[in-house]
C-alpha cells in the first residue's frame, strides 16, 4: 500500500485482518491458500515437499551433464530491487554496524556487509524460503539460526509451511537443517548469551491443523536434539520469546491460541498468555497479575525485555478480534503489570499481522510498537508518536543497534528502511529483490519495458529494463496489467477484485474502466485482449464481459459460468480466459470451482466442457496458436488419493481431454504457454518453470539459477525469444530461449505462419520482425491484390480480404520476405 501520483488511485489494498467473508475472496492470503486447498480444504504439504525434492533432482541432473543443452542456461534477474517486499525479521551482529541479515516472507535470507547498499542471497539452496525469525548467537556472531515458516498468517504465507530450523556457523555461507520440520512457522528464536549451542525456539505449529511441533523447544547441543519445554494446547503455539541477558535461565514466552480454517479465523482465546521460567525452561508459570484475563482480550502477544534493566518488560496485546487491546509494563520481572497509555498508536483491526514490541538497548523508557506504522515512546508509554514517517505500511521488524541506539533498521511489507537519528529521517534500501509478483507483462513494441502486479505494492513498471528504476503506476494489490501491442499509449492496470483502470497516455494517469460490470469478482480478476483486435477486451466476473471500445464500456456475453456463489473454498468467479488467435469466435472460460466452458460463436452460446477434467481451481486457459480447435487448461491444487493431473489438452474444442502432465511433480500449475515457432510448452508451477518438447510426454526443469519460489506468471516475447517469469517473493527473471533456426531457407523455417482465411480476414503470425509483402491471388485470373507491404512487427496480424475472396472460390495468399526473397503460400 502506498501513494502514487496518478489521476486515479484505487482504494487501499484489502487488509489481512478483515473478517473472512462467507461469499467472495476476503483476503490475499485466502486467495493464495484456497486455490491450492480446493476442494479438499487443506494443502498436501507432503506433496509440496515431494515436488521440491523432484526439482532438486532435476537440478542435480543438469549439473552432472557432460554437455549442457540449450535449456540448461541460467535465468537472469530482471528486477525490481527498489520496490521491496515483506520483511519478517532483521538482525545485526552486536559488534558491527555494517552487517545486516534480513528474513523475508517468501524470498529467503539476504545479507549485507555495507549497511544495506548491496545484498546477497544466502539461503537459496534450502528447501523453504519463507522465513519466520533469525537469531545471531551473542557469544559467537558467525553462528546464525533461521526459523522457517512465516508466523503472521496472511498475505500468501498461508499456503506453505516452513520446514523447521536451520543453522549456519559461517555467517550464512553454508547451512544445516536442525529439525522441527513440522513446526509450521517459527515466531522467535533466542540464544543463550554465553553458550551458542543453547537455543530456544517459539514454534507456532501448523496453521490449518492442530498439533504438530507446537510450543517452546530447547536444544542444548546446537540443534542436534530438541526437547519441548512448554506446551499449552494443540491449538496454542509460541509466538514470542525473551531471555534475560545476564541471568539467561530466566525466560519469557508469549503463547497464542490460533485456529484457522479456510472459512474461519479464531486468532485468540483463553490459552493465550505470557509464561515465565526461572530455570532455563524446566518449569513455567503463567503471568496474570495486571494482564488481560478474559478470552476475548487475549490474541497475539509480543513481549520484550529491557537490555539495560532486565527487571523491566513490555508487552503488546491484540484482542481475539485483532484490535489493539493494550500496552503493558512490568518493573519486577513480570510478577505484576501496569497497563500503559496506547491512545497515540494508530489502531487497526488486524494487530495479529504485527504483534511486536521493541526496547532500546540503552534506555528502558524508549520503546517501539509495530503496527500499521511504527510508533515510539520516550517516556515509558505515557505518550506515543509515529516515527519512520513516509515508510511503507505494515511493520514487522525493527533492529535497534546496541552500539548506536539511533541506528534503526526497520522492515515492513515494502522492504527495509534505515535511520541514523532514531527514525526521524530515513532512507529506503533499494537493492533487495524480494517483490511478490502476481503477474507480469511485456511491452511488445519495446520489450525492455516490463510491467507487473504485486502483493501490497501495486502495479509497477520499468521503462528502461533497469533493476532499480521501477515505479508504481497503480495502487492497491496489483494484478493484471496490459499494454496494447498495437498502440502502447493504451495501458490497462488492475487492483484487487477487478478494479480496472484505463490509461491513454502510456500509464501516466488512469480512469476507472468498469462501466457496465457487476457481480462477483475474484481477488485476481482475469482481463485479456482479443488477439485479432486489441480494441476488444474480455473481463471475467461471474459472467464474461466484452468491451469493443477499449474498456470504455462493457456488456455481458455469458450467463453465470460458475456453480453459483461460493462458500468456504471458492468464490464462484471466472479465473481464466482463453481466446483463439486463429478463430475470433472461439472463447474459453474457466472458474475457481472447476468449470470450463467454450463458446464457438463469439459468446452467443456456451458449452460446459468440464467432463473429463478434475474439479479444481482453473488457473489458465491457452487456445492453441497453431491448431484452431486446440486448447490447454491448467489447474491449481494437489492430488488427494487420486490421479488427477494439473495440465490437460484437447484437440476438439474440449469435447475430449488428454492428460499431458507426464512427469510433472504434483504441484499447482499457474500458467501455460506455447511457443508457436517450435510447439514447446512452458508451465509456471509452485516450484519452478518446466518445459516439454513433445506435448507433455516428458517435462524438464527449465534452466538454472531460479530460486525455489512460486512462479505465478509467464510471458513470452516472441521477437526477442525471451521468457519472463514472475515470482512470488523474488521479483522477475528472464530466460533467453534458443534462437530460431537461421541456416534453413524459407519463412516456414523461421516460424512464420499463415492461417486459412476465415470470414473476411486472414491471420498471420511471425516470431520475428519482417520487411514483407502479402499478396492475394484469385485462380479466376483477376491478378494479384497487395494486402500489405511494409514492416511486420513480431506477433499476430489480421488482414482484410478483397471482395472476390469473400465471394467464394479458391484464393491464394502469398507472403514474401523482401530482404531474402523467401515465400510462404496459404490457400
Amino acid at each position: 500500500m502506498f501513494a502514487a501520483v496518478v489521476v486515479l488511485l484505487p482504494p487501499p489494498a484489502d487488509q489481512p485482518g478483515q473478517p473472512v467473508a462467507a461469499v467472495g475472496p476476503a483476503l490475499p492470503g485466502d486467495w493464495f491458500y484456497r486455490q491450492r486447498a480446493f476442494p479438499q480444504g487443506h494443502i498436501a504439504q507432503a506433496a509440496y515437499r515431494g515436488a521440491l525434492r523432484a526439482r532438486s533432482r532435476q537440478l542435480h541432473q543438469k549439473a552432472s551433464r557432460s554437455r549442457p543443452n540449450e535449456y540448461d542456461n541460467s535465468w537472469q534477474f530482471a528486477g525490481p530491487t527498489n520496490i521491496g517486499g515483506r520483511i519478517t525479521d532483521i538482525e545485526m551482529p552486536a559488534s558491527r554496524t555494517d552487517v545486516i541479515y534480513a528474513g523475508t516472507a517468501s524470498g529467503g535470507i539476504f545479507k549485507s556487509v555495507d549497511q544495506g547498499h548491496s545484498w546477497s542471497a544466502i539461503f537459496d539452496e534450502q528447501p523453504s524460503l519463507t522465513i519466520g525469525d533469525l537469531a545471531i548467537a551473542p557469544s559467537r556472531e558467525s553462528w546464525l539460526y533461521a526459523g522457517t515458516g512465516e508466523p503472521n498468517a496472511g498475505g500468501g504465507s498461508l499456503a506453505y509451511e516452513g520446514m523447521g530450523v536451520f543453522k549456519s556457523t559461517d555467517g550464512g555461507r553454508s547451512w544445516q537443517p536442525l529439525g522441527l520440520s513440522h513446526s509450521g512457522s517459527i515466531g522467535k528464536i533466542v540464544v543463550h548469551p554465553r553458550r551458542p549451542e543453547l537455543v530456544y525456539v517459539a514454534a507456532m505449529g501448523p496453521l490449518f491443523a492442530p498439533g504438530g511441533e507446537r510450543g517452546v523447544y530447547r536444544s542444548t547441543d546446537g540443534g542436534a536434539n530438541w526437547q519441548r519445554v512448554l506446551h499449552v494446547s494443540d491449538s496454542t503455539g509460541a509466538i514470542d520469546l525473551a531471555i534475560h541477558p545476564y541471568q539467561p535461565d530466566t525466560l519469557y514466552a508469549a503463547m497464542w491460541e490460533r485456529i484457522r480454517r479456510p472459512h474461519r479465523r479464531q486468532y485468540g482465546g483463553a490459552t493465550s498468555g505470557i509464561y515465565r521460567s526461572f530455570d532455563g525452561g524446566q518449569s513455567w508459570e503463567e503471568l496474570t497479575n495486571g494482564l488481560p484475563a478474559a478470552a476475548a482480550q487475549k490474541g497475539r502477544i509480543g513481549i520484550a525485555i529491557a537490555p539495560s534493566n532486565p527487571e523491566i518488560l513490555y508487552a503488546v496485546y491484540a484482542d481475539a478480534e485483532g484490535k489493539l487491546q493494550g500496552i503493558y509494563q512490568s518493573f519486577n520481572h513480570g510478577s505484576s503489570w501496569i497497563q500503559r497509555n496506547s491512545s497515540g498508536i494508530i489502531g487497526v483491526p488486524f494487530m495479529w499481522w504485527f504483534g511486536k514490541i521493541f526496547i532500546s538497548p540503552h534506555n528502558p523508557r524508549s520503546v517501539y510498537v509495530a503496527s500499521l506504522h511504527l510508533h515510539h515512546t520516550q517516556n515509558g508509554g505515557h505518550h506515543w508518536r509515529q516515527v519512520f514517517e513516509g515508510a511503507h505500511v505494515d511493520q514487522h521488524a525493527l533492529y535497534i543497534h546496541p552500539l548506536d541506539s539511533n541506528l534503526l533498521v526497520a522492515g515492513n511489507d515494502g522492504g527495509i528502511y534505515l535511520s541514523h537519528d532514531g527514525g526521524e529521517n530515513l532512507y529506503k534500501v533499494k537493492e533487495l529483490p524480494v517483490t511478490q509478483f502476481y503477474t507480469v507483462e511485456v511491452d511488445e513494441s519495446q520489450p525492455v519495458r516490463l510491467y507487473g502486479g504485486t502483493q501490497d505494492n501495486g502495479v509497477n513498471r520499468s521503462l528502461s529494463g533497469s533493476h532499480n528504476d521501477w515505479e508504481a503506476i497503480y495502487g492497491g494489490d496489483g494484478f493484471v496489467v496490459l499494454v496494447d501491442p498495437t498502440d502502447p499509449t493504451y495501458v490497462y492496470a488492475e487492483s484487487q477484485y477487478g478494479l480496472l483502470g484505463r490509461s491513454t497516455d502510456g500509464g501516466r494517469s488512469f480512469v476507472r474502466a468498469t462501466t457496465g460490470i457487476s457481480g462477483r469478482r475474484n481477488w485476481k480478476t482475469p482481463v485479456v485482449f482479443a488477439p485479432h483486435d486489441t480494441r476488444i477486451l474480455y473481463y471475467g466476473a461471474e459472467r464474461l464481459y466484452r468491451s469493443t471500445n477499449r474498456a470504455v464500456s462493457w456488456q455481458p456475453i455469458s450467463p453465470d459460468l460458475s456453480g453459483g456463489p461460493g462458500l468456504n473454498l471458492v468464490f464462484g468467479t471466472i479465473t481464466a480466459i482463453g481466446l483463439s488467435p486463429l478463430n475470433p469466435e472461439v472463447i474459453y472460460a474457466g472458474t475457481d470451482d472447476g468449470h470450463v466452458w467454450v463458446s464457438p460463436d463469439g459468446g452467443q452460446s456456451w458449452n460446459d466442457i468440464s467432463t473429463g477434467l478434475p474439479r479444481r481451481w482453473v488457473t489458465s486457459l491457452l487456445a492453441d496458436p497453431l491448431h484452431p480447435q486446440g486448447v490447454y487448461v491448467s489447474f491449481s491444487g494437489y492430488r488427494q488419493h487420486d490421479h488427477a493431473s494439473h495440465l490437460y489438452k484437447s484437440t476438439d474444442l474440449g469435447r475430449n481431454w488428454t492428460d499431458i502432465s507426464g512427469n510433472l511433480p504434483d504441484v499447482p500449475v499457474n500458467e501455460c504457454l506455447k511457443d508457436p515457432h517450435d510447439s514447446t510448452l512452458y508451465v509456471a508451477t509452485d516450484v519452478g518453470v518446466f518445459f516439454s518438447e513433445n506435448e507433455g510426454q516428458h517435462w524438464e526443469l527449465l534452466g538454472t539459477g531460479l530460486p525455489a519460489v512460486v512462479i505465478s506468471d509467464l510471458r513470452l516475447h516472441a521477437g526477442s525469444r525471451k521468457l519472463v517469469a514472475a515470482t512470488y517473493g523474488r521479483s522477475l527473471y528472464t530466460y533467453q530461449l534458443p534462437a530460431l533456426p537461421t541456416a534453413l531457407p524459407g519463412l516456414a523455417a523461421q516460424g512464420v505462419r499463415l492461417f486459412s482465411p476465415f470470414g473476411r480476414g486472414l491471420r498471420l503470425y511471425t516470431p520475428v520482425g519482417l520487411h514483407a509483402r502479402l499478396q492475394g491471388y484469385s485462380l479466376q485470373g483477376n491478378g494479384g491484390d497487395i494486402l500489405f507491404e511494409g514492416y511486420l512487427q513480431p506477433g499476430y496480424h489480421q488482414f482484410s480480404l478483397p471482395g472476390q475472396a469473400r465471394a467464394g472460390g479458391l484464393y491464394l495468399c502469398r507472403l514474401q520476405n523482401l530482404q531474402t526473397g523467401s515465400q510462404l503460400t496459404q490457400k
